[in-house]
Order: structure tokens, then sequence, then C-alpha cells
């Protein structure tokens, strides 16, 4: 594969996001003005927004969810930005990912010197059978109109994983167990909770409106309880999925020779890969996303590192199971060798290679349009050492990575950070 460069350095300089959860009382322009006025005081040098040349907006589905479209002009004039051009970007799931993508191309050519990416998605005001729809609209239209949406998607790839390496549904209990352990460390995460906290909550209600209280010893039995954790999808249970969520996240981004007129400490793009993949019913594999491959080879190219260079990530894990197949993908570990890895620990905030140090899209939440830049402000807060009891403890920390997906594997990502 040809090894791509930007034409021009580009660096982020400034960072910031929601706290992801379910508004009653917010809609995306109340969540998209909390994200950006934080992202304005985050740049440590301070910053005028009217030096913002444009503005990429990641949004799956506002349209079903909220019956709304064409947010990126209302959201530019929201925040003072017209008459300067604003463009929507649509990938699923990996909707903002993709307005990052934009944004660097547009400085890297040369057009634009700053420009402000990121992403919104207000999904709570529908029903779960409502939101289930909406996403549905990412599905492969021969695959959707059969029930074969996203619970269903991922309870067949786990179920092809569980037959070829001989991992189990215990093995998804681990990597829950382990996002769940992050989430109370990061005070944007819809779920701030371990599994241990809300299986002894559950005891304590119990006991508290004097009924039998479940003898559960530890998360395992927990887990493994169908009554606590019901399935959704064999055998995919109510833990092994993310929630539904509202949420914002946005970025700037700059030319990297002007990058030090706001900040002693940009960070700079140096791998960005995007990939596509095909519908399950002509997919080569049902435990691999040839999307995430791709999209790492663009970005292992052009950054001209391995994948053992990557000191930490953020993966896209929608569902338990994907996380696995990701990290693999992402070369991060062998083929079948991923369940093994999260077993042995080496996945863990304390681990070789922590994987969604912010809780994931399990923990953290996932409104889908905002997932894509949530991520990469992860990994904006880990490399400027700024992740409070959540930081990667090593030794010059300066390289990480996020990957999205969108839809049932279409579109992917892969982006990676260095602080220098």
């Amino acid at each position: 594969m040809k090894k791509r460069k930007l034409g021009r350095g580009v660096a982020v300089i400034g960072a910031g996001m929601t706290k992801f959860g379910m508004y009653k009382n917010k809609d995306s322009k109340d969540l998209f003005t909390e994200a950006f006025n934080e992202t304005i005081a985050s740049v440590d040098k301070g910053f005028d927004p009217n030096e913002i040349e444009a503005l990429y907006l990641g949004n799956f589905s506002n349209d079903f969810f909220v019956h709304q479209a064409h947010w990126a002009p209302m959201i530019s004039d929201l925040i003072g930005l017209s008459p300067k051009p604003a463009t929507r970007t649509e990938g699923a799931c990996a909707s903002s990912a993709l307005a990052f993508r934009e944004g660097v191309f547009a400085i890297a050519s040369g057009f634009y010197d700053i420009v402000l990416v990121g992403g919104v998605e207000d999904m709570s005001k529908v029903s779960t059978e409502e939101v289930a729809e909406g996403l549905a609209l990412a599905t492969v239209p021969y695959e959707g109109r059969v029930g074969f949406t996203f619970p269903g998607v991922f309870g067949v790839i786990a179920t092809a994983y569980f037959a070829k390496y001989g991992a189990s549904h215990r093995d998804l209990m681990n990597v829950t167990i382990k996002s769940h352990n992050n989430a109370p460390f990061n005070p944007k995460a819809q779920i701030p909770f371990t599994i241990r906290d809300m299986m002894n909550a559950k005891i304590e209600r119990a006991k508290a409106k004097g009924r039998p209280a479940p003898q559960w010893k530890d998360e395992i039995e927990f887990l493994s309880d169908l009554s606590a954790n019901p399935p959704v999808a064999w055998p995919m249970h109510l833990y092994d999925c993310c929630p539904i969520s509202d949420g914002a996240s946005c970025m700037i981004l700059a030319a990297e020779e002007i990058a030090g007129n706001f900040t002693d400490k940009p960070l700079k793009v140096i791998g960005i890969g995007q990939g596509s993949g095909r519908g399950f019913h002509s997919a080569k594999s049902l435990t691999s996303f040839e999307a995430t491959q791709n999209a790492a080879k663009e970005a292992y190219g052009m950054s001209g590192l391995k994948p053992e260079d990557i000191q930490f990530s953020e993966v896209h894990d929608c569902f338990s199971i994907a996380e696995i197949i990701h990290t693999e993908d992402l070369g991060f570990f062998k083929k079948g060798e991923g369940y093994k890895a999260v077993r042995d620990g080496l996945t863990r905030l304390d681990g070789p290679i922590p994987i969604n140090t912010s809780g994931g899209l399990k923990s953290k939440g996932h409104p889908v349009g905002a997932t894509g830049t949530s991520q990469l402000v992860e990994v904006w807060k880990q490399l400027r050492n700024e992740a409070g009891e959540r930081q990667v403890k090593k030794k010059n920390l300066r390289i990480g990575a996020a990957h999205n997906l969108g839809g049932t594997g279409g579109t992917c990502t892969f982006t990676i950070l260095e602080r220098r």
C-alpha cells in the first residue's frame, strides 16, 4: 500500500466534551454549546473563536431522532461562525471521526489554518424501539429487513468467534468488567460505576425492600445470572451492550506551524486512516472487519509506526465482542488472542496496552455522532497528562490512538496522535 503523507502538518490545540447521558432538558444545541465552551477554555494560551475558519460536524441521525436535519449551519450559527463554511459528515457511529479527518485534510491542503471539528447526537427523546429503528438505518438493507440489526449482528460475530477460537461468554464478561473499572475515574462517563458497584447496589436494594438478597460472590456470578444480565441477542447480554446516549464533543485543529501560538503542548496528527467494508452476507470473515484493517494500514503507513508502538488506544466497543476483534484487527494481538489478552489483564489501565481508559462506549456512553471525537478527546487528555485517576502511568507517554467504527463495519477510522 502507498504510504500517504499530509501535505502540511496538523495539530490539535483544544478539545472538550459534555458528560454523556440521557438528558430530558438538553437538546443538541445545548449539548454542543457545552462542549464548544469547554474546548475554547482548554486552549492553553487563550483563543478567539473568530479565528475558526470552518466547521466540520459529525451527526448520524438527528433527522430521525429529533426530526431535524441540516445541523452543521445551525450549529455554526449557534456558536457565532456564520457565514463561514459548515459541513456535516455522516458515517453512522464514525460520523465525527470523519469530521476530524475532513478537518485535517482541509488544513493539510493549505486551504484553512484553523478549523473546528466535532459531533453531536440526541438519542434519548424517543423510545428504545425507535432508537433501534433509527440505528438500523445504518445496517445493510438486505440484512436489516430480515431483522439482522446491531445486537443480532454482533451476536452472530460473537458466536462465530467462540466457535473459531474457543472463547466463551465469560471472556466477554472480562471486557465488560475491565471497561467499567475505568469508568468511575472519568467524570464524563454516563455509567461511572464498576460492575461490583452495581452488583452491590442491587443486593442492598433487595434488602431494603425486604426481599431475599441475591448471593452473588463476585462480578462473574452476577453477570452469569440471567435475571440480572438477561440475553439481548445470544450470546450478547445486557451488560455486553453500550447504552443509549446524548452528548457532544469537539476539537480545534490548527496548522502545525502556528500551533505554538496557542499551546506549548499541541498534539500532532501523525497517522490517519479510513476503510470501508461490505455486508456480512458477502464478507470474507465474520471474525474480522476489513474496514478496520484498511484504516489501520493507512494510519500505520503514514506514521511509520507499528502496532507495538501504540502506547494506549480507544477502541470502538459498541458491544464487548467488538473490542476483542478490533484489538486483533489493529494488530495489538494475534488473531484469536484478543480475549486471552483481556483475561490476562494486558488491556487494563495498568497493563502494557491499556484499551478504553475512558470506560469505552460501554461505560462512557455512545451518542453516535459524537463518539469519534470523544475518543480523541480521551487521547488528548491522556497525552497531556490530564486524565486524573485514569491517567496511563507510562514513562514518556507520547503516542495514543483512537479507532471508530460506523454501521456494521461499513466505515472505520483509525487516528494516531503524538505529543512531541
